[in-house]
């Protein structure tokens, strides 16, 4: 659980949340594969962490939650670069979109996966959490 009204969002801007239920080493595994399978991905990014997520769900609330929020955090990092490559020719800025998106997605995938490796919840900022 976290520390604040509401336990299931915590953001950035809190880093140090409580612990959570005690987590096995195979769950904080699973999860913190989660959010690294985005570097295995780059052709197609969010596949391999959604095939993870889908099979895995049902074993591990903890694994359930890392899961969504990895391939949330992915939808939303696929929807920003769409939106850059628009941008790109029609007024120049997509392209500093394309590359503040990646050194976001870089960034915030090593914390989510220190986070998982630990034990502990993580919440992407800036992610469209489409998959509740």
């Amino acid at each position: 659980m976290y520390a604040g009204d509401d336990a299931m969002h915590a953001t950035i801007n809190n880093p140090h949340p409580m612990a959570g239920p005690v987590t096995t080493s195979t769950e904080r595994n699973f999860a913190l594969a989660a959010h690294l399978l985005l570097l295995a991905g780059q052709v197609v990014p969010v596949v391999p962490s959604l095939i993870l997520w889908l099979v895995k769900r049902d074993e591990s609330a903890f694994i359930d939650d890392h899961g969504k929020e990895a391939v949330n955090f992915q939808i939303s990092l696929l929807i920003y670069v769409i939106i850059g490559i628009v941008l790109t020719p029609a007024c120049g800025i997509g392209a500093f979109l394309i590359a503040g998106v990646y050194v976001l997605a870089i960034v915030t995938m090593i914390m989510a996966s220190i986070a998982a490796s630990n034990g502990r919840y993580y919440r992407y900022p800036m992610c469209i959490r489409m998959i509740p």
